[in-house]
């Protein structure tokens, strides 16, 4: 019941702009730290982009200028804002996020971890 879903992908010309949503669903209280990562073909995975509970973020230094994380915490949502995109940031991107949930009718929580399921996104040049 509780997922994380990401949308938003698809292909894109160099210097181009897109979008990423990351929607959780569920009884869910909140998000609390979350973050973008991607992975290529034959290469590990990587942090592109954070965000705190609070609004603090960090960005990896080959997308910093280029890429906003950001938060809407009332449509428990994160997004990603991917601008002047480049070949090399071809990957398909992860939702990572640390949920507060609602596990019972008198509103006790807890927080647990979970990773949406990817979404691609390919930079032609």
């Amino acid at each position: 019941q509780v997922q994380l879903v990401e949308s938003g992908g698809g292909l894109v010309q160099a210097g181009g702009s897109l979008r990423l949503s990351c929607a959780a669903s569920g009884s869910i209280f909140s998000i609390n730290d979350a973050g973008w990562y991607r992975q290529a073909p034959g290469e590990q995975r990587e942090m592109v982009a954070g965000i705190t509970r609070g609004g603090s973020t960090n960005y990896a230094d080959s997308v910093k200028g280029r890429f906003t994380i950001s938060r809407d915490n009332a449509k428990k949502t994160v997004y990603l804002q991917m601008n002047s995109l480049k070949p090399e940031d071809t990957a398909v991107y992860f939702c990572n996020a640390k949920l507060s949930l609602v596990v019972n009718i008198e509103g006790a929580r807890v927080e647990r971890e979970y990773w949406g399921q990817g979404t691609q996104v390919t930079v032609s040049s």
